[in-house]
């Protein structure tokens, strides 16, 4: 067994909903059941009070969670397989995921992860989050390339975890949609929420959390649009869902593009890239930015079209 240990306190800065949902945001390594556990032990509390699961958070709000409980080992294969390294050293390393690469071990996919190949190559990585995720700060879908921040030791894991929370960690992606989008820049303010029917697939709904994705437009062709986008929040799928959402979906994406299909390119996936990283340093506090390039398929279709 190995010890799960999170000591956080921050202050909410707008009305955010039920506690549990939000902290499932806040804490995406961990389910929403696992959340809800611990705030029926107490481990959770607000304004230094115990609360219900479905506390609604207001701005003001003093939120603290003091967690020290065992949690259960999964063994990871340490695997050989070739990792893009953009950064590394003692406290965390800016990793370029490949389309099609799962980030972490779940039942029935336990091998050929990232994970798998971060164990291998690193001596060690942060242990505070769920076993079978080592290292994982924040993730990308499994078809999205590009940039990731592992963490080596709890602090840094904490430190990163913090900036998420802050919004002072910057993630830029590329995307190319159908369409022609005119705007130069703008804002998709839409609250997301799991689908109730498709259980895969997410959608913009009143009743969903709070979602903002900021855009800007680099290139327009005949049928298409090339998309610099920034997340304010960090939903499930949110790009594609907002992309979705106005009319745009990212090209290739087989969740929700379905009405393209017959423009698809090939079936790698969406084309979704994560290109830019913005973060300070979690022991120096020294403000660093990563890039890393659209991967060769990406390129060859932006020069066909």
């Amino acid at each position: 067994m190995t010890m799960l240990s999170i000591h956080d306190k921050w202050t909410v800065d707008q009305d955010q909903g039920r506690l549990d949902r939000y902290l499932a945001e806040i804490y995406p390594q961990h389910s929403r059941s696992e959340i809800k556990t611990w705030i029926q032990q107490d481990e959770v509390k607000v304004n230094q009070g115990v609360v219900k699961a479905s506390y609604k958070l207001e701005a003001g709000d003093v939120i603290s969670v003091d967690l020290d409980q065992e949690d259960q080992v999964l063994h990871i294969e340490a695997e050989a397989i070739d990792l893009d390294i953009i950064y590394e050293d003692d406290a965390f390393s800016v990793v370029n995921k490949a389309q099609g690469q799962v980030v972490h071990p779940s039942p029935g996919h336990e091998g050929g992860t990232l994970v798998n190949a971060l164990v291998y190559h690193c001596d060690h990585l942060s242990d505070c989050g769920e076993s079978f995720r080592p290292g994982i700060v924040h993730r990308i879908d499994k078809d999205t390339s590009g940039l990731l921040v592992v963490a080596k030791t709890n602090q840094a894991h904490q430190a990163l975890t913090r900036q998420i929370q802050d919004k002072t960690l910057k993630r830029e992606y590329l995307a190319l949609v159908y369409g022609q989008i005119f705007e130069q820049s703008g804002t998709i303010d839409a609250g997301i929420r799991r689908h109730p029917v498709h259980r895969t697939r997410f959608e913009v709904s009143e009743e969903g959390r709070p979602a903002r994705t900021h855009f800007r437009l680099l290139h327009q062709y005949s049928r298409y649009s090339l998309l610099a986008l920034v997340l304010e929040t960090g939903r499930t799928h949110q790009i594609r869902v907002h992309l979705d959402f106005i009319g745009h979906p990212v090209v290739d994406d087989p969740l929700y593009a379905k009405d393209h299909q017959q423009d698809f390119f090939d079936d790698k996936g969406q084309l979704l890239h994560a290109r830019r990283l913005t973060l300070k340093h979690p022991v120096t506090g020294e403000e660093m930015c990563f890039e890393a390039d659209l991967p060769d398929h990406f390129q060859k279709i932006l020069g066909a079209i």
